[in-house]
């Protein structure tokens, strides 16, 4: 379910920070309450081999996405003391050692699962019985959220696919520009390129140019 343009779902997770705390964390209310924009990342599962690497990646980037007055959380449906455990793993040993922000642990997939990112299927017997099939465990799914709390951009990846940080940035810039100066931006804008006003006129201008 898409939920662009939609206000991020009033839910509250439970959630553990680097020094081993553990938080109540409602992504809507962070963006509001704050006036900042929400970078929310899932991926499948602590003690794995794509995910630590992204965690890494995104905290390298940390200061970039704080120049641009935005939170970064990741989040699973591990529990907060499996977070604990993998946040004192050093980084050699495959851990994320170093990582700052904080983590979600939807451990009862209550927000995964109004967000519809859990590799589950449910499937009924002739006496109506549940049984469930897959790994239970969330896509790798992105949400960059709004000082509103709107959602301006989401994406699924599946498992084994890494994310690219830097696209998050570009996206969070571009957004930021529209916020700005209420121009629109066109394929591959980046800082410092040129936008446009949302008319033909300024199509057509813009790829005599390009």
């Amino acid at each position: 379910m898409a939920i662009v343009g939609k206000k991020f779902p009033n839910v509250t997770v439970d959630a553990i920070s680097e020094m081993g705390d553990d938080l109540r964390i409602n992504i809507l209310e962070e963006a509001v309450s704050k006036g900042k924009k929400v970078l929310l990342f899932w991926y499948p599962k602590d003690f794995t081999f794509v995910c630590p690497t992204e965690l890494h990646a995104f905290q390298a980037a940390l200061p970039e996405f704080e120049k641009r007055n935005t939170i970064v959380i990741g989040a699973s449906c591990d529990t907060n003391e499996v977070h604990f455990a993998w946040l004192n793993t050093p980084k050699d040993n495959g851990g994320i050692e170093g990582v700052t922000y904080p983590i979600l642990a939807d451990t009862h997939r209550a927000l995964a699962n109004i967000l519809g990112i859990v590799e589950q299927e449910v499937e009924y017997d002739e006496e109506g019985n549940e049984t469930f099939s897959g790994s239970n465990v969330t896509y790798r799914a992105t949400y960059l959220v709004d000082e509103t709390g709107k959602v301006f951009h989401e994406s699924v990846n599946d498992m084994p696919v890494g994310r690219n940080v830097k696209e998050y940035l570009r996206l969070i810039d571009a957004y930021a520009h529209v916020q700005t100066h209420g121009e629109v931006c066109p394929a591959n804008w980046e800082e410092g390129k040129t936008a446009m006003n949302a008319n033909r006129n300024s199509v057509a201008e813009y790829l005599s140019l390009n």
